[in-house]
């Protein structure tokens, strides 16, 4: 009987050693998105509430739902770039209302330019999150003790320089400044398609979801994030620029935090000091649910849209079908815990199938 030979091995660097010529499956490929746990539940909460609120698949309704999301996810989709870098910012809410009223304030105390304003508060609100980057990659405490030390500084500076050069817990009205109308223009306008009004933050929503997804997905700067975030040693030895990257990411949820308070200012030409606190729990539950993971290296910007667009249906969704808006928070806490258990089931099941 004659025994036949085993076939050779491959040797390394041949085809069929290396992982990235191995045809991957449509459906595996899906599976593997961080994404899909937040579609399928966003496309459950979107039928749920077009069966039990009968005005929540109307256009006009659809438009609020839209800006909602909009303003949840302008902050959601730079906060998960920063989740998946493997950090935190807990000053992101109270930096909105800082960059709000910094570009009032000057405005209105130099009898200024409103657009001078604006682009000062862009530099500031900048600065904040170079701050934060940078304490965090030349100390020791984690980002949580870091970011949490700034919100308190700014909810104090917020309220305490309000009231120091307005004598009141909010600032005074530019509606009737030069440049007004046309920042207006940029950050609070509204547009009109089909009869139906759209406000333009949706625009500087999607914008941001392209520019994040482009940078996560096609540039090396994503590669580095996605580094920093699953191992900073390890992305340290194979030369990435983990505090460069770091500081970025800040700079990022500060550029975030800027277009939102100049949306602030300009839809209602006062700003009260005291708002913007908690929010950055909302942005970072948008994020979690959109498929971030706490723990870093895992998520994407279409995911955290998603998480936003959600939370807008939740919360419109509820006053459109005439409910309780006090069971809001147990309907959010419900969905935070669903879209967890059902991004890990994903994750899972795309480890098994690779």
């Amino acid at each position: 009987m004659t025994a036949t030979a085993p076939a050779p091995a491959p040797s390394p660097g041949t085809k069929a050693d290396d992982e990235r010529l191995v045809k991957t499956s449509p459906l595996r490929k899906l599976m593997g998105r961080p994404e899909l746990g937040s579609v399928v539940g966003a496309v459950a909460v979107f039928l749920f509430f077009a069966i039990f609120a009968d005005s929540f698949v109307r256009a006009a309704s659809l438009s609020t739902v839209l800006y909602a999301s909009s303003t949840i996810g302008i902050m959601a989709v730079p906060v998960a770039l920063l989740m998946i870098g493997g950090e935190f910012d807990l000053s992101a809410g109270v930096m909105v209302t800082s960059s709000a009223l910094i570009s009032s304030m000057l405005s209105y105390q130099l009898t200024v330019n409103v657009w001078v304003g604006v682009l000062v508060s862009l530099v500031v609100t900048l600065g904040i999150g170079v701050f934060n980057g940078v304490m965090l990659t030349r100390t020791d405490p984690p980002s949580f003790i870091i970011t949490l030390g700034t919100f308190l500084m700014l909810t104090g500076m917020n309220l305490g320089f309000t009231k120091l050069i307005s004598g009141t817990v909010s600032t005074k009205s530019i509606a009737d400044m030069q440049g007004f109308s046309s920042a207006k223009d940029v950050f609070a306008s509204t547009f009109t398609i089909g009869g139906v009004d759209f406000k333009i933050t949706i625009l500087w929503w999607l914008a941001l979801v392209v520019v994040a997804t482009w940078i996560l997905l096609r540039t090396r700067v994503g590669n580095w994030i996605y580094a920093v975030g699953g191992g900073e040693m390890a992305a340290r030895a194979v030369g990435v620029p983990v505090n460069k990257t770091k500081i970025g990411l800040y700079m990022g949820v500060a550029f975030g935090a800027w277009i939102s308070g100049q949306h602030l200012l300009f839809s209602f030409d006062v700003v009260q000091s005291g708002e913007g606190v908690g929010n950055e729990l909302i942005y970072i539950i948008a994020a979690v649910i959109g498929g971030c993971l706490i723990t870093g290296g895992y998520g994407s910007a279409v995911g955290a849209a998603v998480g936003a667009l959600i939370f807008g249906m939740v919360s419109k969704g509820i006053v459109f079908a005439e409910w309780n808006p006090d069971w809001f928070k147990f309907f959010l806490g419900v969905m935070l815990l669903l879209a967890t258990l059902l991004n890990h089931w994903v994750r899972k099941r795309a480890e098994v199938t690779k």
